[in-house]
């Protein structure tokens, strides 16, 4: 098995791939309350999403992000791959910022302070671009 991964990524890969594999690895356990939750949020945020029952949606959630973490951590996962995934990842994570109301100042991009923990998601998204964009500049 071939090493994808280089040296300047592996800081970049792995603060993503362990905070991404942490959250995934706590929503497993998520109660009822919990999922109503976080699937009222990304409703608010994709309404597609309405029909789709909270337990379940919070275990496909949990599930992605755990596999999301494993593609970052592993360092035979070209950074192409695991970067598409974050970059997927990441831009459904900056819509909830930017679709749901009060999270940014009117007219902004200024977070609130309730939409700030959303914002800082965006450290993400700069990850999964630079990862793509290094592993296609290197081909």
């Amino acid at each position: 098995m071939r090493i994808s991964m280089r040296p300047h990524q592996f800081p970049a890969r792995l603060s993503a791939g362990l905070v991404i594999l942490n959250s995934g690895m706590g929503k497993r356990s998520a109660d009822q309350a919990a999922a109503e939750g976080v699937h009222g949020m990304a409703v608010g945020a994709y309404p597609f999403l309405k029909d789709q029952d909270p337990r379940r949606f919070v275990r496909l959630l949990s599930n992605g992000e755990i596999v999301i973490g494993a593609l970052l951590l592993a360092p035979f996962v070209p950074s192409l791959v695991a970067g598409a995934a974050l970059t997927a990842f990441a831009g459904g994570l900056t819509g909830l910022y930017l679709r749901i109301p009060g999270m940014r100042e009117e007219g902004s991009l200024r977070p609130t302070q309730a939409g700030l923990p959303l914002a800082k998601d965006v450290w993400l998204l700069g990850i999964g671009i630079s990862l793509m964009l290094d592993d296609l500049h290197d081909r």
